[in-house]
């Protein structure tokens, strides 16, 4: 994902984004936050290193995203790494991109956005589910629940497509591609 794709992208995605392929999900957590009375040179070293692993990793722009959003870093402490930038450029590059960040937060807060997702996923897990595994019982009652879980998944299509309807109408889309 690049810096363009992530500032574009929904606070739940960029967080899926990081956990699947971020490579500092298996280091230390502590590696990329500066210790209680930490000496400076010390510090320094750590941070770099954490800088270093975070340079080439395939999260980098979502989790810088997400720390953006979260408001992390710090003007006047040089405390954290997160996204490959320190706590001090990490505010000041939401310093600098404040209107973009406030719009992006007021996005991921979109209520019907968060239905959307919420549905997105349930119509995943129902559509990933095996209905013949959930009941012993004849072919009768194997029918049955296909029925049942076919009726779950219609239902879960049209609600996600009445929302994405009225959103585009919404946004001035004629028809929806």
């Amino acid at each position: 994902m690049t810096s363009t794709q992530a500032r574009h992208t929904r606070r739940a995605v960029l967080q899926a984004a990081v956990d699947a392929s971020a490579r500092c999900a298996a280091a230390d957590p502590d590696q990329w936050f500066r210790e209680d009375n930490e000496p400076q040179m010390t510090w320094q070293a750590r941070r770099a290193e954490a800088i270093r692993v975070c340079t080439g990793c395939p999260a980098r722009a979502a989790c810088e995203e997400l720390a953006l959003r979260n408001g992390d870093g710090n003007s006047r402490v040089d405390d954290m790494v997160r996204g490959g930038l320190s706590g001090t450029e990490l505010a000041a590059v939401r310093t600098a991109q404040a209107e973009r960040l406030a719009a992006a937060v007021d996005a991921d807060r979109d209520t019907e956005g968060r239905l959307l997702d919420d549905l997105s996923v349930e119509l995943r897990a129902q559509a990933g589910l095996n209905p013949d595994g959930r009941r012993n019982g004849g072919r009768l009652c194997q029918d049955e629940n296909r029925t049942e879980q076919n009726l779950r998944i219609r239902a879960l299509a049209a609600s996600i497509r009445q929302i994405r309807t009225a959103r585009r109408a919404r946004a001035g889309w004629g028809v929806a591609a």
